[in-house]
C-alpha cells in the first residue's frame, strides 16, 4: 500500500485546521470584548493548548500505532462503548460538521443567492474526488493547501504593510485585565478551539504515513506552529482594519476588513481565494473522517458496510456517508447554530481523547520519557472543562444538542451490541 510523507500529513494538519474559524470567530467574539490584548491572549491560548494537543496525540498515535485515533484510543483505554460514541459523534457532527461548515462559508465568500445548493454542489465535487486513489487525494490535498499556505501568508502581509483603516477596532489600553475574567472571554474561547480544529488530524490516519514515528510528530508540530502564528497575525489584521461596529455578529469578517483596505472591487478577490482554500478543508475532512469510519465499522456490526474499499483502498461508502451527513446539516440548521453545537461536542471528545494519555506508563511511551509529560494533559483538560463550562452556561440549547447526539450514540452502541450478541 503506498503511503504518504510528512509533507501531506503537515497539508492535511493545515488543511483541516485553517478554515471557517479564523474568518468567522471574531464577529461573534468582539461585541463583548473590545480590547486587542484580550484578542490577541484569546488566540494565543488556543494555539498553545492546540500545540499541547499536538504533542500529546504524537505519543498516542506512535504508542497504539493504528489508524481511527479518538476511537482507538478511547475503546483500548477505556471501554468500546466510548470509541463507538465518538466515532458516532465524528460522524454525525466531528467531521462532517466542519464540512457543512466551510462549505456554507464558501458559498457565502464566493457570493452567491442560494448559499445552501451551492454549498451542497461544492461538497459532492470534492467527494467525487477523494473517491479515486490515494495518490489523487494526495495530490489534491497538497495542491489545495499549498495555495492555502500561499493565499494566508499574502493576506497578513497586505494587512500588516498597510496603514491602519480609518475605522479600525485596535485598542491597547489596561482594559485587557477586566476582560479576561468576564465570561465571555471563557465563551469566546469555544470559538478559538473550534477554529484550531484539526491539529490532531494526521494521527487519525497513522497507518497512511510513512515511518509515523518521524513523520506524524512532525507533521502535527509544524502544522500547528504554523497555523498558531497564521490566526494571531490574521486577527491583528482584521482588527487593524475594521471597527467593532462593523464585525459586531457578522460572518464574513475578511471580506469587511479587505473591503476597508481594498475597496468593493479589490475584494471580491480576497472572497474567492478566502472560497479557493477552503476545498482543502472540505477535502481535508472528508479524508480523515471516512478513515475514523472505517476504523470503527471493522469492529461493529452496523457500520460494516461504511468500511467496505474499492479497488484502489479508498473507504468509499463512509465517504458517502460524510457527504450525505454533510448536507442534511447545510439543510437544518442555522450557521450560527451549527457552529456552537459542533465546537461544544468536538472539545469534549478531545478532553475524552487527551485524558487517555494519563493511563500510557512511563515504559511504555515512544516518544516523551520524562514525568514532565504528564503536565501537558493536566493543563490541556484543565482549559477544556472551563470552555465546556462556560459554553454550557451561555450556550445551553446548543450545548443540549450536542449532549442528545452523544446520548444517540450510546443508544446506538447498546443495540448494536445486542444484534452481535
Amino acid at each position: 500500500m503506498k503511503k504518504i510523507g510528512w509533507k501531506t500529513a503537515t497539508a492535511i494538519v493545515i488543511s483541516n485546521m485553517v478554515g471557517t474559524g479564523v474568518f468567522t470567530s471574531l464577529g461573534y467574539q468582539v461585541p463583548e470584548l473590545h480590547n486587542t490584548f484580550t484578542i490577541i491572549l484569546l488566540w494565543t491560548i488556543g494555539g498553545i493548548l492546540a500545540l499541547i494537543g499536538a504533542f500529546i496525540y504524537a505519543e498516542l498515535g506512535a504508542h497504539f500505532k493504528q489508524s481511527g485515533g479518538d476511537y482507538i484510543y478511547l475503546s483500548r483505554t477505556y471501554h468500546p462503548i466510548m470509541g463507538y460514541i465518538t466515532s458516532w459523534v465524528s460522524l454525525i457532527v466531528g467531521f462532517s460538521g466542519p464540512i457543512a461548515l466551510a462549505a456554507l462559508a464558501m458559498a457565502k465568500y464566493l457570493g452567491f443567492e442560494n448559499e445552501r445548493s451551492t454549498a451542497i454542489l461544492i461538497i459532492i465535487i470534492i467527494a467525487i474526488f477523494q473517491c479515486f486513489s490515494l495518490k489523487v487525494s494526495s495530490r489534491f490535498q497538497n495542491i489545495f493547501a499549498v495555495l492555502k499556505v500561499a493565499f494566508i501568508i499574502v493576506l497578513i502581509l497586505i494587512g500588516i504593510s498597510i496603514s491602519p483603516s480609518p475605522t479600525n477596532a485596535l485598542l491597547w489600553d489596561n482594559s485587557w485585565t477586566h476582560e479576561i475574567i468576564v465570561p465571555a472571554f471563557a465563551s469566546s474561547l469555544v470559538f478559538v478551539t473550534y477554529a484550531y480544529t484539526g491539529w490532531n488530524s494526521a494521527s487519525y490516519i497513522v497507518e497512511e504515513i510513512e515511518k509515523p514515528k518521524v513523520n506524524l510528530p512532525k507533521a502535527l508540530i509544524i502544522g500547528t506552529v504554523f497555523v498558531t502564528v497564521s490566526y494571531v497575525l490574521v486577527n491583528f489584521v482584521f482588527l487593524k482594519h475594521a471597527s467593532i461596529e462593523q464585525m459586531e455578529g457578522k460572518e464574513d469578517i475578511a471580506n469587511i476588513a479587505f473591503t476597508n483596505i481594498l475597496g468593493v472591487r479589490g475584494v471580491k478577490w480576497i472572497s474567492y481565494l478566502i472560497a479557493l482554500q477552503l476545498v482543502s478543508t472540505i477535502s481535508g475532512y472528508l479524508w480523515v473522517g471516512s478513515r475514523v469510519t472505517q476504523a470503527t465499522a471493522k469492529e461493529n456490526h452496523l457500520w460494516s458496510y461504511l468500511g467496505k474499499e474499492n479497488k484502489n483502498r479508498i473507504p468509499i461508502w463512509a465517504v458517502v456517508a460524510h457527504t450525505l451527513i454533510s448536507i442534511l446539516i447545510i439543510l437544518s440548521g442555522k450557521f450560527e447554530e451549527i457552529f456552537i453545537y459542533t465546537a461544544f461536542v468536538l472539545q469534549l471528545l478531545s478532553t475524552a481523547a487527551v485524558s487517555t494519555s494519563l493511563f500510557i506508563k512511563k515504559k511504555d511511551r515512544v516518544l516523551f520519557k520524562g514525568n514532565i509529560f504528564l503536565l501537558m494533559p493536566v493543563i490541556f483538560l484543565l482549559f477544556s472543562f472551563y470552555i465546556l463550562y462556560f459554553t454550557f452556561v451561555n450556550h445551553p440549547r446548543e450545548s443540549i444538542i450536542g449532549l442528545g447526539i452523544i446520548g444517540a450514540g450510546m443508544t446506538l452502541y447498546f443495540f448494536d451490541k445486542k444484534r452481535v450478541d
